[in-house]
This record gives C-alpha cells, sequence and structure tokens, in this order.
C-alpha cells in the first residue's frame, strides 16, 4: 500500500467528525459546508483505502480501523503544532542559541555589554562563547561549532574559499610600562626608544604579537618574557619587569593607577577585526541577530 499524503486539514476533519459524532456539527467546528466536510472525509478514506467511519441516518461511529488511526492521528497533529510553535518561537526570537568565538581580548572586554544587551531584549536566546585566538576560532567556524568569529587579520582572518569576512574596526597600539618608568614621561615614544628597554611579548600564534611583528620587522625587542595571557603581561608590567605593547581594546587590563598607557604613533602598527562566518548558507534569525548588533555596535566604535 502506498503511503497516502494527509493533510493538516483531513487530520482535522477526521478528528472533528470523531469527536463530534455528527457530520454538521463537525462541518461547523471546521468551518466548511456539509458537502465539503463529507467530501473531505470521502478522500481522507480513499486515500487510506479503508472506512474510518460507520454512517447511518441517526449516528456516526469509529470503525475499529478509525479507533486505530484516532491516536496518531491526534499524535500527528500535536507534533506538527509542536513544530510549528517551536519554529515560531525561534523566528520572533523567544527561543534559540548562539555559538560565537571570539578573541579573549573581545570576550572578556567589549563583548560581554554587547552579549548583556541582546540577553536583555531576547531573554529567550542562548549564547555559547569560545574565547580563543584566532586560528582556533577560524576551525570553530569551519567545524560548524560556532556560527561566526571576531578574530584578526594577523591570523589570516579573511583567508579560505569557505569563509567570508567583514572589517569591524582597527584596533590600535599602545606602550603599557609603570608609572614611574622614564618611558611615562617621554615627549615623543617610537620603537627605537622602546626597544632597549626589557619587554613583555605575547606569544607568537596571538594576533597581538603577529601585528606586532610584522610592523616592526626587522627590528629586534629586548624581549625578557613570553606569555599566553594579558592578565599575566599586565602583572609582570606591574612588577616593573619589562614594558609592552597592546592594541586599544585590550587596555581595560592596564586600568591601575600604578600603570601608564601611551598610545604609540607607529604607521602599520595596527590590528584589524573581522567577523567572519562561513561563505555557504545562513546564519539562524537569532545569529543573525546578535550578528548584526555587534556590526552596528563594534562597527561605530571609536578605537584610539
Amino acid at each position: 500500500m502506498k503511503t497516502p499524503d494527509l493533510s493538516t486539514r483531513q487530520l482535522r476533519a477526521f478528528l472533528a467528525l470523531a469527536d463530534q459524532r455528527n457530520f454538521t456539527r463537525a462541518a461547523e467546528n471546521c468551518h466548511l459546508s456539509q458537502p465539503a466536510f463529507s467530501a473531505l472525509i470521502r478522500t481522507l478514506e480513499d486515500g487510506l483505502g479503508t472506512r474510518l467511519f460507520d454512517r447511518d441516518t441517526r449516528s456516526v461511529h469509529l470503525t475499529p480501523e478509525g479507533r486505530l488511526f484516532e491516536g496518531s492521528a491526534r499524535r500527528l497533529l500535536e507534533e506538527m503544532g509542536g513544530a510549528i510553535r517551536d519554529l515560531a518561537d525561534h523566528v520572533e526570537r523567544r527561543k534559540g542559541r548562539v555559538r560565537v568565538a571570539a578573541l579573549p581580548s573581545l570576550a572578556a572586554g567589549w563583548l560581554p555589554r554587547v552579549f548583556a544587551e541582546f540577553m536583555q531584549k531576547w531573554p529567550g536566546i542562548t549564547i555559547d562563547l569560545d574565547d580563543a585566538l584566532s586560528d582556533a576560532c577560524l576551525a570553530l567556524v569551519r567545524g560548524g561549532q560556532a556560527d561566526f568569529a571576531l578574530a584578526a587579520s594577523g591570523a589570516g582572518a579573511a583567508q579560505g574559499n569557505d569563509l567570508r569576512s567583514r572589517k569591524l574596526c582597527t584596533d590600535r597600539f599602545h606602550l603599557v610600562c609603570r608609572a614611574d618608568h622614564p618611558l611615562a614621561q617621554e615627549d615623543r615614544l617610537t620603537l627605537k626608544k622602546i626597544a632597549p628597554w626589557p619587554f613583555i611579548q605575547m606569544a607568537r600564534n596571538s594576533s597581538v604579537r603577529q601585528s606586532l611583528d610584522a610592523a616592526l620587522h626587522p627590528m629586534r625587542l629586548n624581549q625578557v618574557f613570553e606569555v599566553e595571557h594579558l592578565a599575566t603581561v599586565m602583572g609582570l608590567v606591574e612588577a616593573g619587569l619589562g614594558v609592552s605593547i597592546v592594541p586599544a581594546l585590550t587596555l581595560f587590563h592596564f586600568r591601575r593607577e600604578s600603570l601608564v598607557t601611551r598610545p604609540l604613533p607607529v604607521a602599520g602598527l595596527t590590528r584589524t577585526l573581522h567577523l567572519v562566518q562561513r561563505r555557504e548558507g545562513s546564519l539562524s534569525v537569532a545569529a543573525q541577530s546578535l550578528h548584526d548588533l555587534i556590526v552596528e555596535r563594534l562597527g561605530s566604535l571609536k578605537v584610539d
């Protein structure tokens, strides 16, 4: 027997008649004329290849096959209704999930304010956050573990035919040192003046380090430490063990009375931030909403 194509209209008509046991009342419940309703039931029975109702001049009753079908029909309608309600909740942003990968400097500093704004507006949407370096962020997007990523161009954010990227802003770099360090009062900062001092360097796979290396080449700094985390840079600088150069969007790590941050006007020393997603396929309604809010907020951000 070929599986028939059943419509929700047919199922509702069947259940209305099963409940009312009367064609006139069932047709009224379905907002149909009695002839149209009778034709709908007949089409359903023809499609299933069996009678579902016993009819006489006084009553309508389910056949054994009708009773067997009744439970399945109710479940089918309920599942269809649940699927439609769930889809509507996602479309209306009453529920959903967004998976974001972001550089640690953004995930810890600027991004939480955007998340808070987003979740206040759509509290039913869950945000999953992976804070990782740019290469790892891109791998998460490629592997489908993240809807989109906030990454830096220094790690090749725009590379790969499977990804597309949108420039958000350009992050400029600052010197960080102790307030009592000679460079804190230097009239005009240059890389030559910074180079002799003990320097705290970020790890080679970080976008901060890659941007710095590209701008400084072939100059070498007096590196005394190489570390993974900006919080470690802050601790070492505050202890007087060296100075460092960091992007403006990371300066929240260094807001201490004992430290000074100063803009470093060096041509080419910038870090461009991108929003990266897969080239194929579209974002969910929830993910697109967060994507657009990030573009609006970060795209208009003035980075000194």
